[in-house]
C-alpha cells in the first residue's frame, strides 16, 4: 500500500522518482487515495496487458466513472470479439502496406519543414516541428472536416486530462472532452466529414456489414486523440533527449541505422501515455499479490519502461539499446493501432535532421502537466547546422 499521489503538478512533471519508489514497494501497489491498484513493474504490466479476460477494458480505461461511462463504445474500451471486429476495419489505413502509399507525401513534407526550421536556426521542436506532420498530413487523411481539424489538438489534450481521477484538471477538461464526444456522435458523419477520409471509410465498412453502424461515431474519436498526442509528444521528447545528450546524437549521425533504436529508446524513457486502467473481472493473483474482483487497476507504462529488472541502466538514454519490447504503445490486444504511423512520422523527421544538424542546443523547455500524458509543451532549441548542410 502507498499514499503516493501521482497526480500532483510536481508528480506529473517528473513522475520517475515516484515510479522508482512504487517499483521498490512491489509488483502491485494498492493506492487507496485514488481507489486503484497500481502495477509499476515491467513483467506484471505486460502480463496484465495480455490477459484481457481478467483485466477488462469494457468498463473503461480511465480513472473516473463519469468519463468511463461517456467513452463506452470507443475502440480502446472494448475486448474481443467486438474489439477484433472493430480493429480489423479501423487499422486498415494504418497497416504497413497502407502506410507505404502515404510515405512519399510525409517524406516530402518532413523535408520541407526541417529545411525551413534549420534555416530559421532557432525553433520550438514541440510545436513547429512535432505538430507539423500530424496537423498538415494526418489530420487531412482522417478527414474530419475543417471544424474537426481546428479542434483536434484541444480535444485530444482534454480527453486525456479528463481520463484522470476527479481533480481540478479533470473537472476543467470534462466540458471540452464532452464536446469531442458530441462531435463524434452528432457531427462526424457522412456529409460533414471528407468522403475519402479514414473516418468516412468506417461508415462505408458498416454499410457493407463489416461492423455495427452504431460503432462508427465512437471509432471516429479513436482517430482523433491517438493520432496526435502520442506522435507529437514523442517527437518533442526525443529532440529534448538529443539536446540533453549530444553524444547520442553524434552516434546517430555517424550511423543513421540507429534512428529506429533511438525512437524506441525515446519512447521507452519518455512514454507519451503514462497509464491506462483496467477492471478485474475476478479475483486474480499477479506477482504474488491477490487483486480482488471488481478492482480498478492502473497499468503504469511509464514506470514499467524504466524498470531496472528489465532494462539495465534504465534511466540512461542509450541509442545502442534495442528496446523494441517497450510498452509505451501497450501490448497484446490493445497495442496502439497507430504505432506504425507514429514511428514513421518520427523516423522521417529524424532522417531529414541527421544530415542537416550537428547539434541541438537547448534554449528552454516546459513540461506538459496532464493527468495521463507525458511530454513537453515547449522544447526551444538552437539547431547548429552541419557542415555543408
Amino acid at each position: 500500500m502507498s499514499d503516493i499521489d501521482l497526480f500532483t503538478d510536481e508528480a506529473l512533471r517528473n513522475p520517475y522518482p515516484l515510479y522508482d519508489e512504487l517499483r521498490h514497494i512491489g509488483p502491485v501497489v494498492h493506492m487507496p487515495q485514488h481507489g486503484v491498484y497500481a502495477i509499476p513493474q515491467y513483467e506484471p504490466v505486460r502480463e496484465a496487458s495480455l490477459n484481457w479476460e481478467v483485466f477488462t477494458s469494457t468498463r473503461g480505461v480511465t480513472l473516473n466513472d463519469g468519463f468511463n461511462k461517456a467513452t463506452e463504445g470507443v475502440l480502446i474500451c472494448s475486448d474481443p470479439p467486438d474489439h477484433r471486429t472493430m480493429r480489423k476495419v479501423f487499422e486498415r489505413p494504418l497497416l504497413p502496406a497502407a502506410l507505404k502509399s502515404i510515405e512519399p507525401a510525409l517524406k516530402d513534407e518532413a523535408a520541407k519543414v526541417v529545411q525551413r526550421l534549420v534555416e530559421q536556426g532557432r525553433f520550438d521542436a514541440a510545436t513547429e516541428l512535432a505538430q507539423h506532420l500530424p496537423l498538415t498530413i494526418v489530420s487531412k487523411l482522417v478527414g474530419l472536416g475543417d471544424r474537426g481539424r481546428e479542434q483536434m489538438l484541444d480535444w485530444a489534450a482534454a480527453s486525456f486530462d479528463a481520463s484522470g481521477p476527479i481533480n481540478k484538471r479533470t473537472t476543467a477538461a470534462l466540458p471540452k472532452a464532452q464536446e469531442l464526444i458530441g462531435f463524434g456522435l452528432n457531427e462526424a458523419r457522412p456529409g460533414t466529414i471528407d468522403r475519402d477520409g479514414w473516418a468516412a471509410a468506417l461508415f462505408t465498412a458498416a454499410e457493407r456489414g463489416e461492423l455495427p453502424a452504431e460503432k462508427c461515431p465512437f471509432m471516429v474519436l479513436d482517430y482523433t486523440a491517438p493520432s496526435l498526442d502520442t506522435t507529437i509528444l514523442a517527437t518533442g521528447s526525443i529532440i529534448w533527449l538529443f539536446a540533453q545528450h549530444p553524444d547520442q546524437w553524434d552516434l546517430v549521425r555517424e550511423k543513421p541505422s540507429l534512428i529506429r533504436h533511438a525512437i524506441n529508446e525515446g519512447l521507452r524513457l519518455e512514454s507519451p501515455i503514462q497509464r491506462f486502467t483496467r477492471l478485474t473481472t475476478r479475483e486474480h493473483e499477479l506477482g504474488g499479490v491477490v487483486i480482488p474482483a471488481g478492482a480498478r487497476v492502473m497499468l503504469l507504462y511509464g514506470s514499467a519502461n524504466r524498470d531496472e529488472r528489465k532494462y539495465p541502466a534504465a534511466n540512461t538514454f542509450d541509442v545502442n539499446r534495442k528496446p523494441s519490447d517497450h510498452v509505451a504503445f501497450g501490448t497484446g490486444e490493445h497495442a496502439c493501432v497507430g504505432m506504425n504511423l507514429a514511428r514513421l512520422e518520427i523516423r522521417l523527421l529524424l532522417e531529414e535532421l541527421v544530415p542537416r544538424v550537428e547539434r541541438f542546443e537547448l534554449v528552454s523547455a516546459e513540461r506538459r502537466v496532464n493527468n495521463m500524458l507525458c511530454g513537453f509543451d515547449k522544447v526551444e532549441v538552437r539547431a547548429v547546422p552541419a557542415a555543408g548542410a
